[in-house]
């Protein structure tokens, strides 16, 4: 059995496709005994999420870091080998357990192992119940964790008020626009607005407007 024979469960905002992409890019990625030692995981993880407390902090040491190959994902944050077994291991939680593990391997995380939570976020049978996470991320100053907050999850579960300001944290944090999943589906007048009156903010300040400001603000949004 390959990784990539793992299916999903409703609650996704990825569909049964997609998640086998990810586990079939990854098990492309390693060898042999490693799929063969990530397969033993998942199975004891399955059985047992407290193998979680072992397995998820060691995925970058055990499995390597290198990037993901497969520019195929819907996600734009540049997976990691390291990323996408952590998503494995939570994808073997029971369903029941899913939402409990992963608030717990969030809260207990640090900055590496909260980035694979995020990036797994639309992958796992969650519902909306995990928007609590991304709101922390996106509280954060920390890059990684906001590109990752803002994929395919976010798109589905945040509400429009906490999209728009998270967008508008990129153009603070000067984020490219295009990590943000579904900008030009979701980007309003509302939006459009408040991005205009930071591009005004920062002119009068006598400081230069982020290039990507022209996707919300196409008129006005390049710097004069």
């Amino acid at each position: 059995m390959t990784l990539s024979d793992t299916t999903t469960s409703t609650g996704a905002v990825h569909d049964e496709r997609t998640v086998r992409a990810l586990l079939g890019a990854l098990d492309a990625a390693l060898d042999a005994d490693r799929r063969e030692r990530l397969a033993q995981d998942t199975v004891a993880v399955a059985a047992d999420p407290a193998a979680l407390d072992s397995r998820f902090p060691s995925a970058g040491r055990v499995y390597g870091r290198l990037p993901l190959p497969d520019r195929a994902l819907p996600d734009r944050a540049g997976w990691t080998v390291e990323d996408a077994v952590r998503a494995a291991l939570l994808l073997a939680v029971a369903p029941d357990r899913t939402v409990t593990e992963t608030a717990a391997r969030y809260a207990q995380g640090d900055a590496a192992e909260r980035r694979g939570v995020l990036l797994s976020l639309p992958y796992l049978p969650l519902g909306g119940a995990a928007a609590s996470l991304t709101d922390d991320a996106l509280r954060s100053n920390d890059t990684r964790l906001i590109i990752a907050a803002l994929g395919p999850y976010a798109r589905a579960h945040l509400d429009q008020h906490r999209w728009r300001h998270a967008v508008l944290k990129c153009l603070f944090t000067e984020i490219p626009l295009s990590v943000v999943a579904g900008l030009h589906e979701r980007k309003d007048v509302e939006l459009a607005r408040m991005a205009q009156a930071f591009a005004d903010e920062r002119r009068a300040a006598g400081r230069p407007v982020p290039a990507d400001l022209v996707l919300l603000v196409p008129d006005r949004g390049r710097d004069r």
